[in-house]
């Protein structure tokens, strides 16, 4: 996305892998910011190579690892809540950036039909131990035939952002529904820590969404915005690893209360640190 017209927002370091900074430019018209430069496709795997990385491994070796699996446990429930009552009848479910396949799996002895994508062969091995099936990519995949699509915090890591938009409207069924979950550059925690925010997480969140751009850039593909569901715990991790930035040690304490603070006062304008957004076919 060309950055040549947009106003610059702020700098900011990748403090878990390389140490590198880069620019996030403002993109008026669509209300998200844009990180600048962005990694090439070739070199984007080395800001992903840490052991740290905790979407793509199942570690429970510290308190923090262990509180966000405990959290991620919770999580899974409600995924599951969700995605039943917008399909009673179940049917086909495509989880983008599976990750472990921990939703996948759950979803699958619930009765729904599963495949993943996932890039990690390190994450999708572990996930293939759950019984997981998996594609190497979507274009493998049908015209318009899944129920649920879903992509849980993946969104904002896809480098060419309306080719991925025009897969999911590809893939999804006339009925189907769309659950696409991202973090929110607009909430309080992202302004109380700013370029320490975890959220920003350069360079691999490549945009950084509001309300607004999901809308606009769904709405492109023929695609309404239904309905935004809070992601409240996310005000608490995310303040937890923000601290870590800030100060170069997690303060429990400080982030337990940003991240409720954070809640409080997203019920007022409805700016949580994370969204959950429905969508549907026009």
């Amino acid at each position: 996305m060309d950055i040549s017209n947009k106003k610059h927002f702020l700098t900011v370091k990748d403090y878990s892998v390389s140490k590198e900074t880069f620019d996030l430019y403002y993109d008026e018209t669509l209300d998200m910011l844009i990180t600048h430069p962005q990694p090439s496709l070739e070199n984007l795997g080395k800001y992903y190579e840490s052991e740290d990385y905790i979407s793509h491994t199942d570690n429970k070796r510290s308190l923090f690892e262990k509180l966000y699996h405990f959290i991620k446990s919770i999580a899974l429930k409600n995924k599951l809540n969700l995605i039943n009552s917008l399909q009673p009848n179940k049917g086909r479910l495509l989880d983008i950036g599976a990750g472990t396949g921990e939703f996948l799996s759950v979803a699958k002895n619930d009765g729904w039909q599963t495949i993943g994508v996932e890039p990690s062969d390190r994450a999708k091995s572990i996930a293939k131990s759950k019984g997981v099936s998996f594609v190497e990519e979507t274009g493998e995949l049908e015209n318009h035939s899944f129920d649920v699509i879903s992509m849980w915090h993946v969104l904002e890591h896809v480098p060419d952002l309306d080719k991925q938009i025009k897969e999911l409207k590809r893939l999804l069924k006339p009925t189907g529904t769309l659950i696409i979950a991202v973090p929110n550059f607009k909430s309080f925690d992202a302004n109380h820590y700013g370029k320490f925010w975890a959220a920003f997480d350069v360079p691999i969140h490549f945009w950084h969404f509001s309300k607004t751009a999901i809308q606009l850039l769904f709405e492109k593909e023929e695609m309404k915005l239904e309905k935004i569901l809070p992601m409240k715990f996310d005000s608490f991790y995310v303040s937890l690893l923000s601290e870590k930035y800030k100060s170069g040690k997690m303060n429990f304490i400080k982030a337990f209360f940003t991240g409720l603070q954070s809640n409080w006062k997203a019920r007022q304008h409805f700016e949580y640190s994370s969204h959950i957004y429905i969508l549907k076919n026009k």
